[in-house]
């Protein structure tokens, strides 16, 4: 055993209450066991960092709407066919008569609208900082190419303005394992107003097991005190991707976007230009979560409010082949997370 993993061990000083927002640590948290080498007064909760889960329902409901059109065809990830609308998922509408392409990147939605001129292919364009500059890059290909038939609907988000809801109204959490994908595009420094605001400390972290113990370790040992920490420095700097943040900026504005269980966040999601509206497939007015199921906690545990087997439809009602709520879907999700790697801390 490692000095930091016998420290964290047996650590028996105030509890601390570290939240990870990013999918993938939620996923590999679980997935190497980390909690289960924490001392019980080490308790870690995941927050909103998988881009799917956070995603409400109106946005579901628009892209169900738009794909029963005989004129769309709808392209999207896999994870996002699954998560049930206030009626139906995109499963449920391909089922009925939907016109539904998945794919593995954005890119490939330029051969499909190439290859059938006559429909408009629109991409569910879901998720934060890091995967912006690849919508860019789609919409730039397809006008140099002369496609006109490809559209975006976007629930894009960005990180600083749900952390700092979380730290405002959810409260409770004593440092933040920052997200080191979105880091790699923002930068550390991102998150430096966060830290000195709250006075809590940021880690920004890699994703193999030992890195992430190392930034739980930094944490734990900066518990009560500002500072950002950046031990990803082999992809990550202060400063980020300059280059990939102008060109998103040069696309996108900041907007106010709902999050799913929190609600419209001012300045929190980016919506596309006006110049570049035509690309638009109709993103505005999606700020409702009307129709969630009533009995998913998802909202609670994507504030970090309770742990996924504190739904009472964990493990029962909802599991990943009869998922009720969107954290249960996706494999960054915390609920799906748990299941599978039977997580019960």
């Amino acid at each position: 055993m490692t000095d930091i993993q016998s420290y964290l061990k047996t650590y028996d000083g105030p509890p601390v209450r570290l939240m990870e927002v990013c999918g993938t640590h939620t996923a590999q948290i679980s997935r190497c066991g980390i909690a289960g080498m924490l001392s019980p007064a080490i308790r870690l909760i995941s927050g909103p960092g998988c881009p799917v889960c956070v995603t409400v329902t109106a946005y579901i409901d628009r892209l169900v709407e738009l794909c029963m059109k005989p004129e769309n065809v709808v392209v999207t990830f896999g994870d996002m066919l699954r998560v049930t609308g206030s009626r139906q998922s995109l499963n449920d509408a391909k089922a009925a008569g939907g016109h539904i392409e998945m794919v593995y990147s954005p890119l490939d939605t330029l051969k499909l609208a190439a290859a059938d001129p006559a429909r408009t292919y629109i991409f569910a364009a879901v998720g934060f900082e890091t995967t912006a500059p690849v919508y860019t890059m789609l919409l730039k290909e397809a006008a140099a190419a002369g496609i006109s038939n490809v559209k975006i609907l976007t629930s894009l988000k960005t990180m600083p303005p749900v952390i700092d809801w979380i730290c405002k109204n959810q409260g409770g959490v004593d440092g933040f394992i920052a997200p080191g994908h979105v880091s790699v595009i923002t930068g550390s420094d991102i998150f430096e107003p966060l830290s000195e605001k709250y006075g809590i400390p940021f880690a920004v972290a890699g994703f193999e097991g030992p890195q992430i113990l190392a930034a739980i370790y930094a944490l734990v040992k900066r518990r009560g005190k500002a500072g950002v920490m950046n031990l990803y420095p082999s992809a990550v700097t202060r400063r980020g991707n300059e280059i990939a943040q102008n060109t998103v900026r040069s696309y996108f504005a900041p907007c106010d976007a709902a999050w799913r269980g929190m609600g419209a966040i001012p300045g929190s999601g980016l919506l596309l230009r006006e110049e570049y509206a035509r690309f638009d497939a109709g993103s505005d007015n999606l700020n409702t979560d009307r129709g969630a199921n009533a009995h998913c906690r998802c909202a609670q545990v994507l504030t970090g409010a309770i742990s996924p087997n504190e739904c009472p439809l964990f493990g029962s009602g909802c599991t990943p082949q009869t998922p009720q709520g969107a954290c249960m879907v996706s494999m960054e999700g915390s609920c799906y997370n748990y299941f599978i790697n039977m997580r019960k801390r």
